[in-house]
């Protein structure tokens, strides 16, 4: 049986590719296709497998700019020829999902996310203040296209998997499809609960607007609290520029400097709405507490009150209220940590393992 896999694009590793790293061990002849490949920013594995790209690979500055080829996205994935394969699974949160396939091939879709940027989360992208004017005007034009793409394309794929009851939800919502819930890989077992703190707190993510990263920089510039910053990204420079000396930007960090980063922290600053999100359960995996927005994945993977805190407004007052409120609960690190081993990387390789297989013997059985 030949596989083949999918994902919109390897600029770096962050969630979803720890989802695809999983995918090449189950199934290590299965080549990955993508839009482009910034070569040496994935993982090992991911690198040493063959990995087939779209024209998007050779147009200009496509390493740092390749979202301004949104509008050719669609065009491109549809190019690839998955004739040979009886399997293909796409990780997809923008076209992967989209991918055309001959009527006997299955097409299995673990979907992060219906695209956020031209559903639920548009004006975080694309509302005033968050581009110039230009772009704005040509938004308006190009996503009533693209949303009626995403929901036709929908019919390609015979089977959805969510990585969470939100975007379960979501994928119902868009698409008109039903999903089964696989939650993301988390390395879980590579952390130990911790009883240092070194009176900081911390912020491990993208510095993209919805990442809402401004928000905690008002909080902290009014509390004068130490924060730390692990990540990078295009609203680096302009948070930069807000913060006050008692918040520092670190950049990207390795894995075993943002694991030392956990055990130090007094708790997790988690103020964006997300899908499911990671970077909360590798907080959890070193017994650190979680002061999380209280929408979106954050509510499947947090505890309020045991292993964090929720704040229910986006707004400087309640995230403040929400710092003050962390020191009025006893954690225990060991309790947070036994928490998040319910979403271990094993767990996530063998459900994953088993519905694939379970939708391959089905197949064969109505062929």
């Amino acid at each position: 049986m030949k596989v083949a896999l999918v994902h919109d694009w390897l600029t770096g590793m962050r969630g979803g590719e720890k989802c695809l790293e999983v995918l090449c061990e189950l199934f290590p002849e299965a080549p990955i296709y993508t839009l482009l490949h910034n070569k040496g920013a994935m993982s090992p594995l991911i690198e040493s497998k063959r990995i087939v790209t779209s024209f998007i690979q050779h147009l200009p500055e496509k390493e740092k700019r390749y979202r301004q080829y949104l509008p050719l996205f669609p065009f491109a994935i549809s190019r690839f020829d998955f004739s040979e394969y009886d399997v293909v699974i796409s990780i997809s949160h923008a076209v992967a999902k989209s991918i055309r396939v001959n009527k006997n091939t299955i097409h299995i879709s673990y979907c992060l996310t219906p695209m956020r940027y031209i559903w639920d989360m548009y004006d975080d992208y694309f509302g005033k203040g968050k581009a110039n004017f230009v772009t704005r005007a040509a938004m308006k034009i190009i996503v009533p296209m693209l949303r009626r793409y995403d929901v036709a394309t929908s019919s390609r794929v015979n089977y959805f998997i969510a990585i969470s009851d939100f975007v379960k939800q979501r994928i119902q919502k868009n698409y008109g499809r039903d999903s089964e819930i696989i939650f993301p890989p988390v390395d879980v077992d590579r952390f130990a609960a911790s009883e240092q703190s070194d009176d900081f707190y911390l912020i491990v993510s993208a510095l993209v607007p919805y990442k809402r990263v401004d928000l905690a920089v008002e909080v902290f510039n009014a509390n004068g609290k130490r924060l730390i910053v692990a990540g990078t990204g295009p609203e680096m420079e302009k948070l930069k520029a807000m913060a006050k000396p008692n918040i520092e930007f670190l950049g990207w960090r390795s894995d075993e400097e943002l694991a030392q980063l956990y055990a130090g922290c007094k708790a997790l600053i988690f103020p964006g709405e997300e899908d499911f999100g990671i970077v909360p359960l590798e907080a959890m995996a070193c017994g650190k507490p979680v002061i999380a927005y209280g929408k979106g994945g954050a509510l499947e993977t947090v505890v309020d009150g045991n292993t964090g805190i929720f704040f229910n407004e986006q707004t400087i007052s309640a995230l403040q209220s929400a710092v003050e409120k962390l020191h009025s609960i006893q954690f225990h690190p060991q309790d947070i940590h036994n928490h998040s081993l319910q979403f271990s990387r094993y767990i996530y390789k063998q459900k994953m393992k088993d519905f694939i297989g379970e939708k391959i013997r089905q197949h064969i059985h109505v062929s």
